[in-house]
């Protein structure tokens, strides 16, 4: 950790979910479950005129992991995958860390089709917000999602977060520009309680 970028570094873990930096390790493991995974991203995923194996192969995942680390440095970005058990479902980067008066980011992930509906997306979504507003010392984070994206919707609800804006035509995906819905906490939101605390449970081991 640095004055630069406090909170950084970090591995953060509850129960069998764990948010941790990616290693040069991971490049297969990221693109198998990516390539995998193609029908249930795709649609998400910002548009390109790039094949989806290209975009997602181990040598597009060192040279993302280069330009990461490099923003992480530079205090611009906390970029983590997502683990559950001991397997890589995901990834989570909080981008566009601002400092100075305004001490915000914003927050962009996804998540295996085998992980969703166990509960790991809204942990590792809470264990990062807990990070971002204490640890890190930010002040503000938002999420933007898109209205039909029914269940990222409900990880936000899930978490209390607040609905403050309607973005029209706001990020090209899928091969459109796409309305996003934003959603935000502060560090006043969250109050002295840890916002995983609002989860009922944490995440049954995979098995």
């Amino acid at each position: 950790m640095s004055e630069l970028h406090p909170g950084w570094p970090a591995v953060l873990v509850a129960g069998p979910v764990m948010v941790r930096p990616p290693r040069r390790r991971d490049a297969r493991q990221w693109s198998r479950v990516r390539l995998a995974n193609e029908d249930w991203l795709a649609p998400w995923e910002p548009s390109s005129t790039e094949p989806w194996q290209a975009r997602n192969s181990t040598f597009e995942f060192h040279r993302s992991l280069s330009r990461m680390r490099s923003a992480a440095r530079l205090g611009a970005m906390l970029p983590f995958v997502v683990c559950y058990g001991d397997r890589l479902v995901g990834q989570l980067n909080v981008s566009n860390v601002v400092r100075g008066a305004l001490k915000s980011c914003t927050i962009g992930y996804w998540i295996a089709s085998s992980a969703a509906g166990r509960g790991v997306t809204p942990t590792a979504l809470a264990l990062v917000l807990d990070h971002c507003l204490t640890a890190a010392a930010l002040h503000r984070v938002e999420i933007d999602i898109r209205p039909e994206n029914h269940a990222s919707l409900r990880v936000v609800e899930k978490l209390g977060l607040r609905q403050e804006a309607y973005y029209e035509r706001y990020l090209d995906i899928g091969g459109d520009w796409r309305d996003h819905l934003g959603f935000a906490i502060t560090s006043e939101e969250r109050g002295s309680s840890t916002i995983l605390s609002r989860l009922p449970s944490l995440p049954v081991p995979p098995g």
